[in-house]
């Protein structure tokens, strides 16, 4: 579990380094398993990550218990949700970063205007609606949100990504990122012209088998 704590610990300072996560926001957690665990490490709460260290980071299972030196972050209930639901995923990335949370007070879905939308896993980006953070209907929310989907914003809040591993997770929440970026600048000069279902299908193809975009991720 310590590989794990030292995981946890250098992907929260790169997301402050990167500016996608400023002073207490967001949160991050790995999934933990083993012969005698099933549970997942998470962020504590309202901690500056220049100020944690690998012991501050915080085991829970998947009853809502939690095991460590602080509380764990406010919003643990959609990680533990996302992990729960989610096989698949081992990773969940929070950010309140600047242009998805910007998209998010508009509490629209990010359409298809560059094909690389195709990264979160469909042919758009969707908003879950909003709800208070750390409730459990933000979790709900947040999981349909992310049904066949590898990230979606937060109305009113930010941006959740998911991976295979802490570093892909990263690698989608940098993309997802830019993609906001992206779109808000288009939309200053006026409506982009989206990508169809079938343009997108094809991309989505093209994924599985190129790259650090491969399909497994």
């Amino acid at each position: 579990m310590q590989q794990q704590r030292e995981q946890l610990l250098n992907i929260s300072q790169q997301l402050s380094s990167l500016g996608l996560n400023r002073g207490t926001s967001g949160n991050v957690s790995v999934r933990v398993s083993n012969n005698e665990l099933a549970g997942f490490l998470i962020t504590p709460s309202g901690m500056a990550v220049n100020q944690m260290s690998t012991d501050d980071m915080v085991w829970m299972d998947f009853f809502g218990n939690s095991t460590g030196n602080r509380q764990p972050s406010s919003e643990w209930r959609f990680h533990l949700d996302i992990l729960q639901q989610k096989p698949e995923v081992n990773a969940v990335i929070h950010t309140h970063s600047m242009f998805a949370t910007t998209l998010s007070t508009f509490r629209h879905d990010i359409p298809a205007f560059h094909y690389m939308i195709a990264l979160a896993g469909g042919d758009n980006i969707r908003c879950a609606p909003y709800a208070l953070f750390g409730s459990q209907q933000l979790s709900d929310y947040a999981v349909l949100a992310l049904q066949d989907r590898k990230a979606c914003l937060l109305a009113n809040h930010g941006m959740i990504a998911v991976g295979e591993s802490l570093d892909k997770a990263l690698t989608i929440t940098q993309e997802v990122e830019t993609l906001c970026e992206q779109y808000l600048r288009a939309l200053q000069i006026g409506q982009p012209h989206i990508l169809s279902t079938q343009e997108m299908r094809e991309v989505q193809e093209k994924f599985k088998g190129y790259g650090a975009w491969a399909s497994n991720q």
